[in-house]
């Protein structure tokens, strides 16, 4: 049997990962509440670290920077109020870089990122964050429908251990098996910052 093709390939519309001089960098709910909160990650710190280095190369060669920032419940998760609702200081956004309030896992639904994605004049996102099945993967379908071109940055993802049928999906898997479909029709995949230079 041939070797399976993903569906960006089969409809003509693959295209090359983007580098950072010519892209806006998307970096997604980097919050405390992902750290310390209900929700902390198990593979938080590596990704963190990923992103951190995208970040840095990103500000280095003058590129655009958005930061999403998810606002949860007072009292709650994401607690716009409290610690878990900050964004945290490895990701921390910089004088000039917008960020992007949002109340749903679309970063598109509800808030003004089309708009300021459109003033920066840039068609290629470079993405990553939390959570991979979540808001990444959310946010990533919708800026196709826009018609953005996504590159992920695999090691600078993370997500969680989920409840499935009785069991616990691992967030290893969980991760892998959501970027394998961003692959398949939304993404390109890079695995770090080193692949968008």
């Amino acid at each position: 049997m041939s070797q399976p093709q993903t569906m960006l390939q089969l409809s003509g519309r693959s295209y090359a990962p983007a580098k950072l001089s010519n892209a806006t960098l998307l970096i997604i709910d980097a919050q405390e509440e992902y750290r310390s909160g209900t929700l902390a990650l198990p593979d938080l710190q590596a990704a963190l670290t990923e992103v951190s280095r995208v970040l840095q190369a990103a500000r280095e060669v003058g590129a655009p920077v958005v930061h999403v920032h998810h606002l949860g419940i007072s009292g709650g998760l994401f607690d716009p109020q409290g610690v878990r609702g900050q964004i945290m200081p490895e990701a921390a956004p910089q004088a000039g870089e917008r960020v992007i309030a949002k109340r749903l896992p679309n970063a598109f639904a509800g808030t003004d990122l089309h708009d300021c994605l459109q003033q920066l004049g840039r068609l290629d996102l470079i993405v990553c964050g939390f959570m991979t099945h979540s808001s990444i993967s959310t946010t990533v379908r919708a800026a196709k429908d826009y018609g953005y071109r996504c590159t992920l940055v695999d090691n600078a993802c993370a997500t969680r251990d989920l409840p499935f049928e009785g069991g616990t999906l691992s967030a290893q898997q969980v991760h892998r098996i959501e970027m394998a479909i961003l692959a398949d029709n939304f993404a390109v995949c890079v695995p770090d910052s080193a692949n968008l230079r």
